[in-house]
């Protein structure tokens, strides 16, 4: 009864909706390895093939059971991120991986679904109140726990994704001065990479300023506005130091290439420089499939995982871009949409957390392909190579259609 339930209340339109992702990211590997001896496409076909077994036992299981084992699963997730410490596989430079042979597994692809039940477990408790700096605290450790554990690997792409979680939190009642925290200081920090700091502190000031006298007169407070004011040329002044000492080189060039400073096409510029080539030479319709001579050439490294659509783009153009968009955009809206009439609190804020996972990688992977945004290695949900991220997100969506299907039984 429990199966017959789930095939019948199951949210087809985004089982239909990934199930053409996946073939579609298949087909665009296929395209831009067909050349290699390396296997890619037949290794991707198997783990299109694994995933169906794996679909299955995710429904199968009772939809309570994640919910009530979410903190297991969570501190599993954690030892395994720490376990990469002693027992991980370096492979170009970052130990993310666990070795089994020829096969490789990426632990930091699962922990997504993992830190979105501990965060929908821990909020879903009837005492929580995020207006209390103490829920705000502990609600901010299980977002930050994994990203401790990720980002010495080194894998900042990995540890970026988890900045998306603070938007689930504000939905669920953190205070928006969190949000506006964060998107002030990275347009900070950008705007001292590219001006003087005095001139960042001079603007900041006059914002401060037009501010305090444009606010009621009653809401004015000199001290807090000094007090704002100063953190912010403390923070401003730090910059320069961080982006010098902190960020490897690495990273200082990609972002001095992407603002403009420098000009490196083929250095640490290639794989943006080619995958701009690449998107853009596919005009409106394509070249057609297989037809790319950017993917068939071999220019774009890395075109089978990071660098995906620059496949979508040369052989497919803007119109087979846009249609994959669109897909990416119409799977979004319904993982929302399904959120929205959850029954239980918990179902509800993982549901938006996968909403959130899905619209980072998408946002960030195309950003970085077009070249406004760093290289910063995020793959393309379903599209890009990899048994751990197809089998990653194929987790993620499935635990969450599997509550969506099973909210009958819920009151």
């Amino acid at each position: 009864m429990r199966n017959q339930s789930v095939k019948k209340n199951i949210d087809w339109i985004s089982v239909i909706i990934y199930a053409i992702l996946v073939i579609l990211g298949w087909l665009n590997i296929y395209s831009s390895s067909l050349s290699s001896t390396e296997g890619t496409y037949e290794k991707q076909l198997i783990f299109i093939a694994c995933t169906i077994p794996l679909i299955f036992i995710v429904l199968f299981v009772d939809g309570k059971f994640y919910e009530k084992y979410a903190s297991i699963i969570f501190a599993v997730s954690l030892l395994s991120l720490a376990g990469l410490f002693l027992f991980g596989k370096t492979i170009a430079g970052q130990r993310c991986w666990y070795a089994i042979g020829s096969f490789t597994l990426q632990p930091s692809e699962f922990a997504k679904a993992a830190t979105s039940l501990a965060l929908a477990k821990y909020l879903s408790d009837t005492q929580i109140n995020l207006k209390d700096i103490n829920r705000q605290v502990q609600a901010l450790a299980i977002v930050f726990l994994p990203v401790l554990l990720i980002l010495p690997q080194p894998d900042p792409g990995s540890a970026l994704i988890y900045s998306i979680f603070i938007i689930v939190l504000y939905r669920e009642g953190l205070p928006a001065w969190y949000v506006w925290t964060g998107f002030v200081a990275m347009l900070l920090f950008v705007l001292t990479l590219i001006l003087e700091p005095y001139v960042v502190i001079l603007i900041a000031f006059v914002v401060l300023a037009i501010i305090y006298f444009k606010g009621r007169a009653v809401d004015r407070n000199i001290i807090l506005s000094g007090i704002i004011l100063s953190v912010i040329s403390i923070f401003v002044l730090s910059v320069n130091y961080v982006f010098e000492h902190v960020f490897k080189q690495h990273h200082r060039d990609r972002f001095n290439i992407l603002l403009g400073k420098s000009v490196d096409l083929k250095g640490i510029g290639y794989n943006t420089n080619q995958s701009e080539i690449a998107v853009g030479s596919g005009g409106w319709l394509g070249k057609g499939f297989l037809e790319g001579t950017q993917t068939k050439g071999g220019f774009v490294p890395e075109q089978h995982t990071d660098y995906i659509f620059t496949t979508v783009g040369e052989e497919w153009g803007f119109a087979g871009s846009l249609v994959v968009i669109i897909l990416f955009a119409c799977l979004l809206l319904r993982v929302i949409y399904l959120a929205e009439r959850q029954k239980t609190k918990f179902s509800r804020v993982y549901g938006y957390c996968v909403a959130g996972i899905l619209f980072i990688h998408f946002f960030v992977n195309i950003a970085m392909v077009v070249g406004v945004f760093p290289t910063i290695g995020v793959p393309l949900p379903f599209f890009s190579y990899g048994g751990s991220g197809l089998w990653g997100f194929t987790i993620l969506l499935f635990i969450f259609l599997k509550m969506d299907a099973n909210k009958v039984n819920e009151w």
